[in-house]
């Protein structure tokens, strides 16, 4: 068997300071041929190595520990081995100057094979951090390695935010179609976890999105009231009353329909809206109204369908900015009457107000109103498996039915 050789010394030390150094992330250091190898072990990836031109002594061994402290930073920062290395050598990454070329291509790929997507879901997620991604690498100075391309191309989001991670999403889909399929050179294959780059919210701002329904319906009733009587100030009272209504999400708004009954010849809802999640791809619905009750116990009838029907109703613009979610939370948050509710309730209940609580405001009426969970899902377009988990009323109230059927069933039994 071949005898193992025995480290120096000053190799104990240098293993010793690269494992402390990197201790979280798998950094090593070993001999390749008189030279200098660092390797990095990252769970469930193939492990990176990268030749450093300082020879194996106790000599250069100073100079190479500052060269590998300085590559480990900007892994942390989101490079990859190489990329890290190459910075730090102070070579920049040669660059194919075909980037147009490459966004014409990769756009077609995008929409017209694979898993498709539309037009409208181009230029929401793509088409605005694409173009200046293709700016600054065509510019005179462009960025040398991809997270600092990814970091120009998503700073004027804030860290966290949805918008930020579909914008660097976006950006690392384009790198790797680059690097894969146009031939660009390794170095641009983005990183492969992309959570250093997107960031988080501060605590102050990490909030459920999805917020908390409103206590009863009087309050949307009021709200309503309140909200200007202009041109803009009525568009923005449909856009909430159908949003109330119907328990739609903000971007259904830009998918309503009306069809026919074929049987009766009565008109309903239709949505056309697709959501894709981890769990599939909902298909478009019936939506089923439910109209809110004031506190004295008056139906609302806002003859929505009828006025939808005779182009009685305009939406306002809700494709600007993040789409039609952070369009309606900018308006509310111009409102004096949402901000004073919506303080009243996180100071009083503890309840966060968002534009989602119109939806979820609908699912409580519905179950207020004895409505089986299932038909509630259906028509809010999602799975029973979903409603029940984020309602926790809904499956507190299916259990709950549930145990005051079997007590009905054992009093009524014969003895």
């Amino acid at each position: 068997m071949p005898v193992a050789q025995r480290l120096k010394p000053w190799e104990i030390a240098a293993r010793s300071q690269v494992r402390q150094l990197g201790s979280k992330v798998g950094f090593t250091v070993l001999e390749n041929r008189g030279q200098v190898q660092l390797k990095w072990r990252i769970t469930g990836q193939p492990i990176q190595t990268v030749v450093l031109p300082f020879k194996w002594s106790d000599a250069d061994w100073g100079d190479a520990y500052v060269r590998i402290r300085s590559i480990y930073k900007l892994t942390q920062a989101g490079h990859d081995l190489k990329a890290a290395a190459t910075i730090t050598g102070g070579r920049a990454p040669t660059i194919n100057r075909d980037w147009h070329g490459a966004l014409i291509r990769f756009q077609d790929q995008k929409q017209n094979h694979g898993r498709s997507i539309s037009q409208k879901t181009w230029l929401h997620s793509y088409e605005s951090a694409l173009t200046l991604a293709v700016e600054l690498l065509s510019s005179k100075k462009p960025p040398r390695n991809p997270a600092d391309l990814i970091d120009a191309c998503i700073r004027d989001w804030k860290p966290g935010s949805r918008m930020r991670q579909i914008r660097a999403q976006s950006l690392a889909q384009f790198l790797k179609h680059c690097v894969n399929r146009e031939g660009f050179p390794e170095i641009w294959q983005p990183p492969s976890d992309l959570r250093a780059l997107v960031g988080e919210k501060r605590p102050t701002e990490a909030v459920n999105r999805k917020g908390d329904p409103f206590t009863h319906d009087q309050q949307i009733i009021n709200l309503l009231a309140a909200l200007p009587t202009d041109e803009a100030g009525c568009r923005w009272a449909d856009a909430i009353r159908l949003m109330a209504e119907l328990g739609l999400r903000p971007i259904e708004l830009l998918h309503l329909k009306v069809r026919t009954d074929p049987v009766t010849g009565k008109p309903y809802w239709w949505c056309t809206y697709q959501k894709r999640s981890g769990g599939g791809t909902t298909q478009p619905r019936r939506i089923y109204p439910l109209p809110l009750l004031s506190a004295d116990g008056e139906l609302q009838q806002w003859n929505l369908l009828q006025r939808w029907q005779a182009r009685l109703i305009e939406l306002p613009s809700l494709r600007s900015g993040g789409g039609a979610g952070d369009s309606v939370a900018t308006y509310l948050n111009r409102q004096a009457a949402w901000r004073s509710l919506r303080a009243e309730m996180l100071d009083l209940e503890s309840r966060r107000l968002v534009p989602y609580s119109f939806r979820h405001s609908y699912s409580l009426r519905g179950h207020q109103r004895n409505i089986d969970p299932g038909a509630v899902a259906q028509s809010m377009g999602h799975s029973l498996e979903v409603h029940l988990r984020s309602y926790p009323w809904a499956s507190a109230r299916s259990t709950a039915d549930a145990f005051e059927r079997a007590l009905e069933m054992v009093v009524t039994q014969p003895v």
